[in-house]
């Protein structure tokens, strides 16, 4: 039969793993649902795409993705309104980033019209794994890899792009501790940094180590060359609070991840009026600012933990306390108009919801 280019045929599985769900200990990315959408590239377009019931992924040993590391994701959730609507929250965001993702690596890019309409059908099929319950989403991880069975250095020909979903709860129980990161580079400038690219964790996983060790859940990323400016922190953009101001790094330089959550906080801070600075950011000012107590505020912003109070600053053998939760008031309020938003208890006046089913 004929199928609609935006209607992808379904094949649904014979028995759903939604009954043996423990909500109540649910761990982080490691429950799936019972469906996934695959399209395979080849001879120079994309082939029609359609959805499976989840399961393993037939690879080559000489897959081109193994051994050169051509390799995309995005991450972003669907939630459940209080009209018990499942909603996506500006996912065009991680269409366009998933397109330049590809872009920088040599990679064909999906068609936002189709990486979104994938999105919907999938969590559309799937809604159910979105439950009604507080502080839970349905985290969504569409990703890319090179298939060409060849072992030699050049982009391939073929690729698999695939989306899985994961129900979870909170990313972080508690706020959080990180240490500047004074040796180690996540990105430097010219590299991939601003690609959402596979390669870019492996390589931040041993410096994230060494932290952990020392105590400390997550690296503030500094720039290669001198590391005296301020990137990012773990999986996250950062922002901060100064004097009643909102200071964050810039996106400007090719290091950093443009982030939905970033974006959308910077957004929101702006119509109500609070002063923003977009600007390189140094260490030296952060830890002055903690020293001498007008740091008021330090918090992530990503997709996983949406906004994420830092608790600790450490540099070099110090470290720095942060105020309390109770008093940083720009943070508490961004996170609950996000919250509001999305489950429908605040006006959603620039259109950021969109709903699934």
């Amino acid at each position: 039969m004929s199928v609609s280019p935006l209607q992808f045929p379904v094949t649904r599985t014979t028995k759903s793993k939604l009954e043996g769900i423990d909500w109540e200990n649910l761990p982080f990315g490691k429950v799936f649902s019972d469906h996934m959408f695959v399209m395979e590239y080849a001879d120079g377009n994309w082939q029609h795409g359609e959805i499976l019931p989840f399961g393993p992924i037939q690879m080559h040993p000489a897959m081109s993705a193994i051994h050169y590391g051509q390799s995309i994701f995005e991450g972003m959730k669907a939630y459940r309104n209080l009209g018990k609507e499942v909603i996506l929250f500006r996912p065009e965001l991680n269409a366009q980033r998933f397109i330049e993702s590809a872009s920088r690596m040599c990679m064909p890019p999906i068609p936002e019209t189709i990486f979104l309409e994938a999105v919907r059908q999938l969590v559309s099929l799937d809604s159910d794994w979105v439950i009604n319950k507080q502080g839970y989403s349905l985290y969504i991880r569409p990703f890319m890899f090179a298939t060409d069975e060849f072992v030699g250095i050049k982009p391939s020909e073929t690729y698999k792009f695939v989306i899985i979903c994961s129900p979870v709860g909170a990313y972080y129980s508690e706020p959080v501790k990180v240490k500047i990161e004074e040796f180690y580079t996540r990105a430097a400038v010219g590299g991939v940094g601003r690609a959402k690219a596979a390669g870019n964790y492996a390589a931040s996983l041993y410096p994230a180590k060494l932290a952990q060790q020392a105590g400390y859940h997550q690296l503030v990323w500094t720039d290669a060359k001198t590391h005296s400016y301020i990137e990012e922190s773990g999986t996250m953009n950062i922002l901060f609070v100064i004097n009643d101001k909102l200071i964050t790094p810039s996106e400007e330089a090719d290091t950093i991840l443009r982030g939905t959550t970033k974006r959308t906080v910077l957004d929101l801070a702006k119509s109500w009026g609070v002063p923003i600075e977009e600007r390189q950011v140094t260490v030296d000012e952060i830890i002055e600012a903690a020293k001498n107590q007008t740091l008021q505020d330090a918090f992530g912003a990503g997709t996983a933990a949406t906004i994420a109070p830092i608790s600790v600053i450490g540099f070099k053998d110090q470290q720095f306390q942060l105020p309390s939760l109770e008093s940083r008031t720009l943070s508490l309020k961004l996170k609950n108009h996000l919250e509001g938003i999305k489950i429908g208890s605040i006006e959603d006046a620039q259109n950021w919801v969109q709903k699934v089913c």
